[in-house]
Order: structure tokens, then C-alpha cells, then sequence
């Protein structure tokens, strides 16, 4: 609101200035009045997507689907939504129109329903995150802000709580768990690491830039690879509780 008002006090003052100057004054006045006239259509197209954005979302307190008699709350849709249509966002994509809204809704039901029955297996199997872990972990995560005032603001900012955020910790320590011990990546091998590299050299030549050596390049590709090769198993996995879950999908 602070921000609006000031854009409207800068082109009132332009128009003021306009009236009672000269040419040379009336020049400047109208390049203020264009500035804050740019200014003001931007911050209402900003509006206008966040409000497109919100109308994807559901009621907080909504059940959207049902996992093993265990309920998923609009509330973990919202934030999971949220993330997603960021991410599209970061990609020059627009998550309002219809095709992706649908396909938001798509991934953000299904990414919830494999959460919640890997951490249901988790349970199952007895991984469990202590104080001591979810307290190192939020400690990492208060020390990415420079005080505790800013760390507030940006949880306020995310609709999260403090009880939520350490929630949603202890969940990501006793998936980390889960999957370390459960579902190993395995190893990665010289011949998938230059595979990898060849393709990626390709790519490259097509764009007209210089390539870094294979051994500079080594740990990340091989670190690519490993994460690939971990959601395949998670994704796996998901499948395969799937087939003797119950679930029921609310919307």
C-alpha cells in the first residue's frame, strides 16, 4: 500500500509541475509521469498474477485427498502449489493458463500423495528424526538470514509457522533417512559419467561454446547422475506402495 501511495504522490506531483513550469519543466514532468505510469502498470500486472495464482489455491482447512485413512490438508496443497508455480515461473512459463493450472494440480496431488506414503513406510520401518537433528537442521536454516526479525518475516512470508517448518524438518530428516537406507542410488559408473560428458560436449559444439575437461567436470556429472538415478527409485517405490494403498482423491 506505502508503494502505491507513493507511485500515485509521483504522478500527481508530475502533473502539478507540468501545469505551473516551462517547456524544459514540462518535458521532465512528463518523464516522471511516464516512469510512475510504467511503475504502476507493473506493480498491477504483479497484482493481477498473484491474484491468478491464490485462486488455484484451496481452503486451508479442506480435505484433498485421503492416503491409507491419513488426510491431506488444503493447507500442505497451498504450499506445495506455491512452490510449483514459482518454479514455472523461473522458467518463462505462465502457471495461470488452463494447460498448466492443470498440470499444477496434476504434480502437486501426486508429489503429496508419494510423500505421504514414503513417509507412511518410513514410519512403518521405525525412521524417526530426533530433537537434537531438527534442531541442527533449523539452526542451518536460521542462519541464512542475517537476524531473527528477517527469519520471522520470511516464515511469515511463506504462511508457515515455527511448528509447521519444524514439522515439515523432521519429515525431510526421516525421508533423508528412509531413502539412505532403503533405497540406495548405487554406484555411478566411468561409462554413464562419459556418456553423460559426450552428450553434454554435443550440446556444447551445437550452442558454440567451450566445453570444460572431463576431469573438471567429473563430480558433478557424477553427482547428476546420482540424483537421477534416486528419483527413478523413489519414483519406484511410489508405484509400488501404490498398488496395495488406498487412496482417495477429494479434487
Amino acid at each position: 500500500m506505502k508503494k502505491m501511495m507513493s507511485i500515485l504522490m509521483t504522478s500527481f506531483l508530475a502533473v502539478v509541475l507540468a501545469a505551473c513550469g516551462g517547456n524544459e519543466e514540462t518535458k521532465e514532468a512528463d518523464q516522471e509521469n511516464k516512469a510512475a505510469t510504467a511503475e504502476t502498470d507493473q506493480q498491477k500486472q504483479m497484482e493481477d498474477m498473484q491474484k491468478k495464482l491464490e485462486e488455484q489455491h484451496v481452503d486451508e482447512k479442506e480435505t484433498v485427498a485421503v492416503v491409507n485413512d491419513q488426510e491431506i490438508l488444503g493447507s500442505q496443497y497451498n504450499n506445495t502449489i506455491a512452490a510449483l508455480q514459482g518454479q514455472m515461473q523461473q522458467m518463462g512459463q505462465d502457471p495461470t493458463s488452463k494447460e498448466a493450472a492443470e498440470q499444477i494440480k496434476t504434480q502437486t496431488i501426486d508429489s503429496l500423495v508419494g510423500q505421504t506414503l514414503l513417509l507412511q513406510e518410513a514410519d512403518q520401518k521405525g525412521y524417526q528424526a530426533s530433537e537434537s537433528d531438527i534442531n541442527k537442521k533449523l539452526d542451518e536454516v536460521k542462519g541464512q538470514f542475517k537476524t531473527e526479525k528477517e527469519f520471522d518475516a520470511a516464515l511469515e512470508q511463506s504462511g508457515m509457522d515455527m511448528k509447521t517448518l519444524e514439522t515439515q524438518i523432521a519429515e525431510d530428516i526421516q525421508l533423508q533417512q528412509y531413502v539412505e537406507k532403503e533405497l540406495p542410488a548405487g554406484e555411478v559408473t566411468d561409462e554413464e559419467i562419459q556418456t553423460a560428458y559426450d552428450q553434454f560436449t554435443e550440446q556444447g559444439k551445437s550452442a558454440d561454446q567451450e566445453v570444460p575437461k572431463l576431469e573438471e567436470m567429473k563430480p558433478q556429472i557424477e553427482q547428476s547422475l546420482q540424483q537421477q538415478k534416486q528419483q527413478e527409485q523413489l519414483a519406484q517405490q511410489v508405484e509400488k506402495l501404490k498398488e496395495n494403498a488406498k487412496i482417495d482423491i477429494k479434487i
